[in-house]
């Protein structure tokens, strides 16, 4: 089992306070969310990325989004537990989050075959059991952000006839059968995350809720609900605490006094902090120990990370310049 120590820092106690997520005891409420960084993940590029961010002092990194028909190809148990071992050595919990399609490929919910869909499902256990394998904690299906299975969700853009489309229920079919497939792949006690977007243009909260029931009793662990704000942090992540899992809010959550409110109230349990994590991995670990000056702060000019995503270049950070680390993990 990988170390896990709680600290008790005085800043922020609600965000450095220990939690209980299944059997594993979370450091700190941090998440590193899953976030493209353009080099390959079993790769000493790829695990030196992850290596920094794990270092940092956050609790928890989710892999960036990763094609389940990646799984028995390049990505097998033997080239993926480096970048698991990598970072449970600086005693984070690691997921991975699983997409499925080819990142960039086209997705229209409205052309798969009833034959393609069942073996999508078979793709998603095959992939969770390699990760299992691998020695990650938990998988995540990518339900968000108008992305594939986001769409079978989406009302505007599902115009299936069958039984996954129409109704509501047929709606959150798809990604219900997914986690249904991964839970019996990975057996009673495995975590499985589900990324969400809560609102929609065509859809809104209660849609949602209701959907998030069935992904809970299919056997979801932790909600990871992106966007969660809408007026204030994690005001759309609130309604899913009411399945009694955990819930991560993504979005304005670099604010530590604000993400420190929102567990506080109850409106979230863990929070994600992106940007701000590759500009500074050791964020983190800088406020517990009272260097928060030192902190090496985001520009929010999108340059080096989404502006190279964009381009399919490495990602970066245009702080970088001003720090030593941009050597280490910009080549």
């Amino acid at each position: 089992m990988w170390p896990m120590q709680p600290t008790k820092p005085a800043a922020y106690p609600e965000i450095f306070s220990s939690f209980q997520m299944g059997h594993l005891t979370l450091k700190n409420r941090i998440v590193v969310p899953p976030m493209l960084q353009l080099r390959p993940i079993t790769l000493p590029q790829g695990i030196g990325w992850y290596r920094r961010l794990a270092a940092g002092g956050a609790a928890w990194v989710t892999v960036e989004v990763t094609s389940v028909w990646r799984f028995g190809k390049d990505l097998t148990v033997a080239t993926l537990k480096p970048l698991v071992d990598a970072m449970h050595r600086e005693g984070v919990g690691v997921g991975i989050q699983l997409f499925p399609v080819e990142f960039g490929a086209d997705q229209d919910p409205n052309t798969l075959s009833p034959e393609r869909i069942d073996e999508t499902f078979e793709a998603y256990a095959y992939a969770a059991g390699i990760c299992q394998g691998a020695g990650f904690d938990a998988v995540e299906p990518h339900g968000a952000h108008g992305y594939l299975i986001n769409q079978f969700f989406m009302p505007d853009r599902n115009r299936r006839t069958d039984r996954y489309g129409g109704t509501l229920q047929n709606r959150c079919r798809f990604a219900q059968r997914i986690v249904q497939r991964i839970r019996k792949e990975v057996g009673g006690a495995y975590l499985i995350f589900y990324r969400h977007t809560p609102v929609g243009q065509a859809y809104g909260i209660d849609d949602s809720l209701e959907m998030a029931k069935g992904l809970v009793e299919a056997g979801v662990n932790v909600l990871d609900i992106s966007p969660a704000k809408r007026d204030v942090e994690a005001d759309l992540a609130k309604p899913f605490k009411r399945f009694g899992v955990p819930v991560i809010a993504v979005n304005g959550m670099e604010d530590l006094n604000a993400a420190s409110r929102a567990v506080r109230e109850e409106r979230c349990d863990l929070v994600a902090i992106g940007r701000s994590l590759i500009a500074d991995a050791q964020l983190p670990r800088k406020i517990q120990q009272g260097r928060e000056s030192e902190i090496l702060s985001c520009l929010k000019c999108d340059a080096g990370c989404f502006g190279h995503l964009r381009k399919r270049e490495l990602v970066y950070c245009a702080a970088w310049q001003k720090d030593e680390v941009a050597a280490y993990v910009a080549q």
